[in-house]
């Protein structure tokens, strides 16, 4: 499912690049996890969310797969454009917006967002059914209506302005840990950090900082928010995972501008 759908240390889900490419072998990977982070406890990070996605049309067939994403607001989610889209036709499909169901504009069977625990199977937090999503246009974000609102977690900030080259930011992703065991069910949120290496127009690119310089996102991970901490606020919202080369990496990843959108989102939200 698009660029990036599993982390290595860090993570999100895509459907452009990597994503697609793995979308025409068996099951789709989409975003990653994140590879050669660190485990998230309870209590940290209630807004990384995980998204399940079931009965996927492909040609004569279905298939399941998975992306990261964040709470951005009670009842909204942000995650990678590319995974929500039309049905896959030899190989082919197309972002989508709309209600999500068989027979609509995303059809798949169902879209589950796993949100406020670290734990997979842990019994806090909330599973809540995703009704619609709607693509930026622009860049490689989505965001997403949960079908009821979520109150006792607190949401990522929206930013106010852009990032710049050397920023410090913080991943957190359900992705796999590796390329190469590329599981969707990995029990534990991860986390690492990363550091801003390049800034473009929509997009941005970043490398692996901490706790290793190969700390990033892997499959599975497509939609992993990328976020700014500060000491006296709530973390900021830079980025969204949306590509990268095969996990674990050193190399630079590619992330969504959430700044070169956030009109968008806040007039889509109330809309």
């Amino acid at each position: 499912m698009g660029a990036r759908s599993r982390v290595s240390t860090v993570a999100g889900l895509c459907v452009s690049g990597l994503a697609a490419a793995a979308l025409v072998v068996g099951l789709m990977t989409d975003a990653n996890a994140v590879a050669n982070g660190e485990p998230v406890e309870d209590g940290q990070y209630g807004f990384a969310t995980k998204l399940v996605m079931t009965d996927i049309p492909r040609d004569a067939s279905f298939y399941d797969s998975a992306c990261s994403g964040a709470l951005i607001a009670p009842q909204w989610i942000i995650s990678a454009g590319h995974c929500f889209h039309s049905a896959v036709i030899d190989g082919s499909y197309e972002n989508a917006s709309g209600s999500i169901g068989p027979g609509e504009a995303i059809p798949y069977g169902s879209v589950t967002a796993i949100l406020g625990r670290a734990h997979l199977e842990g019994e806090t937090g909330h599973e809540i059914s995703v009704i619609e999503a709607y693509q930026a246009g622009t860049t490689d974000i989505a965001i997403a209506k949960l079908a009821t609102p979520v109150t006792d977690v607190r949401p990522l900030r929206l930013p106010s302005g852009g990032p710049e080259i050397g920023d410090i930011l913080r991943i957190t992703g359900w992705g796999a840990l590796d390329a190469a065991d590329a599981d969707p069910a990995v029990p534990q949120l991860q986390t690492g950090q990363v550091q801003v290496s390049s800034v473009a127009a929509t997009t941005l690119g970043v490398k692996g900082y901490l706790p290793q310089a190969d700390t990033s996102a892997c499959v599975y991970d497509s939609g992993a928010p990328y976020f700014a901490e500060s000491s006296y606020g709530r973390p900021t919202l830079v980025g969204i995972e949306s590509d990268g080369p095969s996990c674990p990496h050193d190399q630079e990843e590619t992330l969504a501008r959430v700044d070169s959108v956030v009109g968008w989102i806040i007039d889509t939200m109330a809309s």
